[in-house]
């Protein structure tokens, strides 16, 4: 059935209201422009978009709110120029939104009025384009890479046919683009990787989609060339299907440099021998082994004998060449796993791993140095020394074995040419713990942890007092009070024997002036060593001292000399105890019977008291031999005119036995302890109220400590 014909309206002629909703709701941005070209009027699509309503942008023209930074000044100058003339217009343009973000619209925009009977204006009709132009931009991107890439990259199939390689490919390959089309990648295969090789990579890839790793290649001219491949396995959008993309690059230049660059850093120049750098890291690792496996090794440091002379008479040519063969030899005299190292000049180090008995081994090394050297016309025959210290039994670090096996090699030297010497871990030991004593030591003296206590000397034949000997004690911050016989043994015979005689000369002479600014004049007994008597500046010192000093009684220093350290020089010894008797001293030969010198000194040393030993006193009671030793040192130093003082009387039957004998003076237990020089004058004063008071009494007890008077 038929519309009325007075309902039907013409096709063409559509209903405004319905034109309204299409425009309201298309994507597209719909803009009306007027006659001059500014906006009359925006869809809502438009307004969404651009973050602009139509109410702040109306009879604005399109370029103050839609231009940005980056919009082509070209562009916009052909749209103004196709809008003055009336003219269609069809762009793509860069416009921002109202809060600044870029986007690409295509813009196609009529001009309207006239023969329509509405107003003349432009309707334009944008496209947001953002996607399209991005993946342009990406695709532009990406062909330049391919293009430009320094690095070789490949395209294949699924089936590993090549589908596309750049420029890169070509120069690194030297196969043309058109010559690998379709053809698979090992075309590249050097033969040098096994089948296993590219199962494992493959394997990774199928599992990870990606491989990377170095790999050897041929060229097109059959040159072999290493690069480093990156393959990634690229899925595209059809379900199973992939590409390949692999990325290479040559890197034969740089690992030849890395072989260079690792051989002048790790071994000798000369003669291609490891140098000191490896053989550490080497040495390092075979401690490890060796720990691993309860095995030992040996460090061995060889030094050429007389190698110098070679040098100087036939030339530094011929002394190269004679290393060069040494090093040969030494190589062949060693198993494989071992290593011979130059660390220097004509020194050279070995290693030698395994329990096997070396002692053979370093007699095959010294052999094959001794072994006759052809030099032009002529040969040499040179000798070596050899240092030799084992790990475990020497737990160093790599360094260390080395340095101890070179200290060895010195021991051998002085042996003679020729000879190997083993390294005493023991023995470092001792030196280390000693060095480290001597360190505390020298901290001591420098902090005045050092104090001297004092024990009384007495006349036996009416048990008045004689004097004090100086005897030194350490006041430990942690130990507290150490006796002499801790620590004066390691300072015997170092740099530090001499200072700490200074201390106790200088402390013992300042302790008498504080007794006399107290009112009691006393005599001290001051031990001196050997080396402290022979040092040039002895006499010296203490002639300045006393001169500059001049409240001190010479004549009430006593200086005793260690009878039982042997004095090399008893003449210069001699000419120095008489130049300090000159100055007003007393001297002393202490510990009189220890040594083997006894009536060489009594003979040539000017002394004024022998001392005898408190080891032959203190059983001289019980036991025989003792007691006819104490009786005839009495004897003779009553010969020769000299008083006698017997050391470690511990009792009143001890002194009664000695006076009996004829001797003079004492000194022990039996009288007192040595006391701290704060408790001296307490004691003189009660010994001379009451002479037979003994250790035993009350006011002697203070700050003894129980320390007994060995030095």
């Amino acid at each position: 059935m038929h519309r009325p014909p007075e309902m039907t309206q013409p096709p063409s002629e559509i209903d405004p209201d319905r034109l309204a909703l299409i425009a309201s709701a298309t994507p597209n941005l719909l803009v009306m422009l007027d006659e001059a070209g500014c906006i009359e009027w925006v869809n809502p699509s438009f307004e969404q978009h651009t973050g602009y309503s139509l109410a702040e942008i109306r009879g604005r023209f399109p370029r103050e709110v839609l231009y940005g930074p980056n919009t082509d000044p070209e562009t916009a100058r052909r749209i103004n120029q196709k809008l003055h003339c009336g003219e269609v217009i069809e762009e793509d343009i860069l416009h921002y939104t109202r809060s600044g973000a870029p986007y690409w619209v295509h813009t196609y925009c009529v001009p309207i009025g006239g023969e329509r009977g509405v107003a003349p204006g432009f309707i334009a009709i944008q496209n947001n384009i953002s996607d399209r132009k991005n993946s342009e931009r990406g695709l532009r991107i990406a062909a330049s890479v391919f293009d430009r890439s320094h690095e070789a990259i490949m395209i294949s199939d699924r089936s590993n046919r090549i589908l596309d390689v750049n420029p890169a490919f070509s120069r690194i390959t030297g196969y043309s683009r058109e010559e690998v089309l379709g053809l698979n990648p090992a075309i590249l295969s050097s033969g040098r990787h096994s089948g296993a090789y590219y199962q494992s990579m493959w394997r990774s890839i199928e599992q990870t989609d990606h491989w990377r790793g170095e790999i050897w290649n041929r060229r097109k001219s059959g040159e072999e060339y290493v690069e480093l491949l990156s393959i990634s396995r690229v899925h595209l959008d059809e379900p199973g299907q992939y590409h390949h993309v692999a990325a290479f690059s040559d890197i034969t230049a740089l690992k030849n440099h890395a072989r260079e660059l690792d051989r002048a850093a790790n071994y000798d120049e000369l003669t291609g021998l490891p140098n000191r750098q490896l053989l550490e890291e080497r040495l390092g690792t075979a401690r490890i082994h060796a720990d691993r496996q309860h095995r030992s090794l040996s460090v061995c440091y060889l030094d050429l004998d007389g190698f110098k002379s070679i040098n100087d008479r036939l030339g530094n040519a011929t002394g190269d060449q004679t290393l060069r063969t040494l090093s040969e030899r030494l190589t062949g005299a060693l198993r494989s796993g071992d290593t011979v190292a130059r660390i220097g000049g004509d020194e050279f180090v070995l290693l030698l791993q395994g329990d096997d008995n070396h002692d053979t081994v370093y007699q095959r090394i010294l052999a094959a140095v001794g072994e006759p050297l052809p030099v032009g016309d002529q040969s040499v025959t040179l000798t070596a020394s050899l240092g030799i210290t084992r790990y475990p039994e020497d737990v160093a670090d790599a360094e260390g074995l080395i340095r101890h096996a070179d200290q060895a090699m010195y021991s051998a030297k002085e042996k003679g040419r020729n000879q190997y010497h083993f390294f005493d871990p023991g023995l470092d030991e001792h030196r280390r713990n000693r060095r480290a004593q001597l360190m505390e030591i020298s901290r001591a003296l420098e902090n005045q942890e050092f104090e001297l206590f004092f024990q009384p000397q007495i006349r036996l034949a009416d048990g008045r007092l004689l004097g004090f000997e100086a005897l030194i004690r350490w006041r430990h911050p942690q130990k507290g009070l150490v006796s002499p016989g801790e620590f004066l043994p390691i300072v015997e015979n170092s740099h530090l024997e001499v200072p700490l005689g200074q201390w106790v000369l200088k402390e013992a002479i300042h302790q008498m002036n504080v007794w006399k600014e107290a009112g009691e004049d006393m005599a001290v007994s001051i031990n001196i060593s050997a080396p402290h008597l022979m040092d040039h500046s002895f006499a010296d010192y203490l002639e300045s001292y006393l001169y500059s000093h001049p409240e001190v009684n010479p004549g009430q220093i006593t200086l005793e000399v260690l009878e039982s350290t042997a004095l090399e020089d008893t003449k210069q010894a001699s000419n120095v105890l008489a130049r300090c008797q000159t100055l007003g001293l007393r001297v002393a030969l202490d510990d009189f019977g220890t040594g083997f010198s006894s009536l060489t000194y009594l003979r040539t040393l000017p002394v004024d008291i022998i001392k005898i030993d408190q080891s032959f006193v203190r059983n001289m009671l019980e036991d025989a031999s003792d007691h006819a030793i104490v009786e005839s040192v009495i004897f003779l130093a009553q010969r020769f005119s000299h008083p006698v003082l017997a050391e470690g009387v511990e009792t009143m039957e001890h002194a009664r036995a000695l006076r009996q004998m004829g001797c003079n003076f004492a000194q022990g237990y039996g009288f007192a302890r040595p006391m701290p020089a704060t408790a001296v004058l307490g004691w003189a004063r009660q010994h001379r109220r009451d002479p037979s008071g003994n250790a035993s009494d009350p006011a002697l007890s203070a700050g003894q400590g129980g320390i007994p008077s060995t030095r």
